[in-house]
């Protein structure tokens, strides 16, 4: 077994989506590369432990996700906006729900981008957000409800489609 076995393979499978992820959380696509750069250079230095996990994305996520967070408390004034046209390759319709997700409020965004984009129970989004999982369910069912409005009639149908990837 090579030193960096599978970590090659979970880079090239993994960071479209981590990007993809992280930009519809932060509205910026340069930010969001760079997040996930930083949290696959944090995996590879520790990758004899991270390697070893059941799911190593999961952590190369949580860490690029922790950084965002870090990164808005360090600058409160940040404006999240995007440029929808920048965004990584896009899917059919993608960039209008990338579009709708930055219009939601920052609680509700976060919780769809880990239940629905991340692939996160509702249960461990709400250890992610540190919120009870009432709450969570709140902000999921609301921040549903807005892109339901935001998106037209095809609603949160068409959202749980795009989000999840197929």
């Amino acid at each position: 077994m090579t030193e960096n076995e599978g970590f090659d393979e979970l880079y090239g499978s993994t960071r479209e989506d981590l990007v993809r992820q992280l930009y519809a959380l932060t509205g910026d696509v340069g930010t969001a590369r760079d997040l996930v750069q930083e949290a696959f250079i944090r995996a590879w230095a520790r990758w004899d432990k991270v390697g070893g996990y059941d799911r190593p994305e999961a952590w190369v996520r949580k860490v690029a996700y922790r950084l965002a967070v870090d990164g808005w408390r360090r600058d409160r004034r940040t404006v999240l906006r995007a440029d929808v046209a920048t965004a990584p390759r896009p899917g059919p319709g993608e960039g209008e729900l990338l579009a709708a997700l930055l219009e939601l409020p920052k609680r509700e965004r976060e919780a769809i981008v880990l239940h629905h984009i991340a692939g996160l129970s509702v249960e461990e989004t709400a250890a992610e957000l540190k919120a009870p999982v009432g709450t969570v369910k709140s902000w999921l069912f609301r921040g549903r409800e807005h892109l339901a409005c935001l998106l037209g009639d095809s609603g949160v149908e068409t959202t749980k489609g795009v989000v999840a990837g197929g």
